[in-house]
């Protein structure tokens, strides 16, 4: 009976996973809870107890997603390296979700905007502006102790460097090569 409780437990967190991995693959518009449900083995009435829509399961998504990517970015804070080296890391990111046949998830979901409900695109924003946010803290701390340097706004370098990552992840995808993504990311930073 305690088997069937913790199966039961893990069940919205087995959903989002698969979600995530189809999102991250397939596009929010690429798949159904059909496809969710036959890969878990459970009812689509399952699915829709835990997640009543689609937009509450992808609103989830990226609440779960921002929230790891948010931790990954603590942990290079606390790692105590120079404001080269956190962007460097910074990049990693994206190139493990990319070694990993996926793309990131808030990337994917962006492909989709003009189609998603609210929540889903407000969580889309929000994502990208906590890693603009990020990335001026950085590139700020960068700039006063002069491991780096740039033209302009902190703010639109921010946006630039997260806009070229965004787009060389889909171009590594299209040529199924990460080595082209290594490549955009570590010149971009070297510029900097």
């Amino acid at each position: 009976m305690a088997r069937v409780a913790k199966a039961n437990a893990d069940t919205p967190q087995r959903i989002l996973d698969v979600a995530e991995r189809l999102v991250q693959t397939r596009g929010f518009n690429g798949f159904s809870y059909a496809d969710i449900a036959s890969t878990l083995g459970i009812t689509k009435a399952s699915l829709h107890y835990h997640f009543p829509t689609k937009a509450a399961l992808g609103h989830r998504l990226i609440e779960r997603y921002e929230q790891r990517f948010l931790e990954a970015l603590e942990a290079i804070d606390r790692g105590g390296a120079d404001a080269r080296e956190k962007l460097r890391r910074y990049a990693a990111i994206y190139t493990d979700v990319l070694r990993s046949n996926r793309m990131c998830l808030c990337g994917m979901l962006a492909s989709d905007y003009a189609t998603l409900a609210k929540p889903i695109k407000d969580g889309v924003k929000h994502f990208f502006d906590r890693n603009e946010q990020w990335l001026v803290a950085v590139l700020e701390d960068g700039r006063e102790s002069g491991t780096l340097r740039f033209a302009g706004s902190p703010d639109v370098v921010a946006r630039g460097i997260v806009g070229a990552l965004e787009g060389a992840m889909m171009l590594a995808r299209s040529y199924g090569e990460v080595a082209r993504f290594e490549a955009v990311a570590d010149r971009l930073i070297a510029e900097l």
